[in-house]
This record gives C-alpha cells, sequence and structure tokens, in this order.
C-alpha cells in the first residue's frame, strides 16, 4: 500500500482502538450508528460512500474524504465515476473545496496504484 494509505489506516485504528477503551455507550452507539449507515438498504454501499464522499469534501474534512475514498476504491467506483462525484463536490462546495480535490486526488492514485 502507498505511505498516505498505510498511516491514515494506521492512525484511525489506533486511535479508534484508543477511544473504545473509555467510551461511554453514547459514544459507541455513535460509532456503531456510523458504520450500519452505510450499509447496504434502499440505497447500495456504493451509492452511500459517494454520498459521504461529497459531503465530507463539502464539509471539508480530510480525514472524511480518505476514508470514504478508501470505502468508494472497495465498493468499485471507477475513477470515471469518482470524477463526478468529485464534480459534484466543488459545484456544491465552491472553490474552497479545490484544495480537499487535490488530496483526493493523490489518495485516489494511491488507491489505484496497489491493485
Amino acid at each position: 500500500m502507498g505511505q498516505l494509505i498505510d498511516d491514515f489506516n494506521s492512525y484511525r485504528s489506533r486511535m479508534n482502538d484508543r477511544i473504545m477503551e473509555t467510551a461511554n455507550t453514547n459514544i459507541k452507539r455513535f460509532f456503531a450508528l456510523d458504520t450500519t449507515s452505510y450499509a447496504e438498504g434502499a440505497l447500495d454501499v456504493k451509492t452511500k460512500e459517494m454520498l459521504g464522499l461529497v459531503a465530507s469534501m463539502v464539509l471539508r474534512c480530510d480525514d472524511c474524504i480518505k476514508y470514504h475514498l478508501g470505502k468508494c476504491y472497495e465498493a468499485g467506483v471507477t475513477t470515471e465515476e469518482l470524477n463526478e462525484v468529485f464534480m459534484i463536490a466543488n459545484l456544491v462546495g465552491g472553490s474552497i473545496v479545490i484544495p480537499h480535490y487535490r488530496r483526493a486526488v493523490e489518495y485516489w492514485d494511491e488507491l489505484v496504484a496497489q491493485s
């Protein structure tokens, strides 16, 4: 895997474990809700992850963007589909999203290079 991907996944996993060591019931429920909301339902997982990616880009959360890029990759999103997702995110979020778009493309390139 690429260094960006390894660093992100390692940190996220380590800190999630740390949080769960002392998390109260409400935090545990919130984490579970976040996980189950992206499960297959009326919308498929691929669609939900693309929606999550657009929202993350508009909200300018780089960690969320990386997470959803990884999930999009796992769900089989193509580069062509991803470019349309990026277009929607930039349209809704405006030019302030462009720096996040750059980092998203860099992360996506690492995901694609690993296959």
